[in-house]
């Protein structure tokens, strides 16, 4: 686990250790051919604690299928770019925490499109062995241009395609989608575009973000 949660080790060191765990990264199709159940991932705090929820939901109707929160003792600072070590423990505890494994899995984070092209739903991805897709309102890094209504627009960083903006509301700032672990560039986008339920998030996301919050006072 000293790579996914080092937290004896210094900044530099974890640097390097994701960009090792960057070229493990598939960005190829590895779901089933009929995905059945898509899952969305996000935390909430507390003063001492960091929750991590996740619901699973039918991929054809949404309907929840299973959701879980659990919670850890946070023990790493806040450091963009590294969130995977402050917030991957609950995550993980969330994680085997599921009865059943989703298809896929959205992660409210960063997937290569970051700095070091691992964010936390590639480095979930890994230590999950799962197939993860990123869905930020946040961009860390990259270069768009503004969508339209409906629209997706590639974001490039250092000239590599790693991910699209997506304007899915009026009136709305759009959100970021980007490939997380074993799930294709398209197909991230394509999924992510299936979910939305009139929303500004992707149904599962949305879900998990309201569970992670009327959930944490539990802790």
């Amino acid at each position: 686990m000293e790579r996914y949660f080092g937290k004896t080790l210094k900044r530099e060191e974890l640097i390097q250790i994701q960009r090792a765990l960057a070229r493990e990264v598939i960005l190829k199709d590895k779901l089933p051919r009929k995905i059945k159940t898509v899952a969305g991932c996000d935390q909430a705090f507390t003063k001492k604690k960091i929750i991590s929820a996740i619901v699973v939901c039918d991929y054809e109707t949404m309907k929840v299928k299973e959701k879980v929160a659990r919670s850890v003792e946070e023990t790493f600072p806040y450091i963009p770019g590294l969130l995977m070590w402050r917030e991957g423990p609950a995550m993980l505890e969330a994680w085997l925490s599921l009865d059943v494994k989703p298809d896929i899995l959205l992660i409210n984070g960063l997937g290569i499109n970051h700095p070091r092209f691992l964010g936390d739903a590639s480095h979930a991805g890994l230590l999950f062995d799962a197939c993860t897709i990123g869905v930020t309102q946040r961009l860390l890094c990259g270069e768009y241009e503004e969508p339209e209504m409906g629209e997706a627009k590639k974001i490039f960083y250092q000239g590599r395609h790693v991910g699209y903006v997506l304007k899915t509301r009026r009136g709305c700032k759009p959100i970021f989608v980007s490939p997380g672990h074993k799930v294709s560039l398209i197909t991230s986008l394509a999924i992510v575009k299936r979910c939305l339920r009139g929303y500004k998030l992707p149904e599962p996301l949305r879900l998990a973000h309201l569970h992670a919050n009327q959930t944490k006072n539990k802790f």
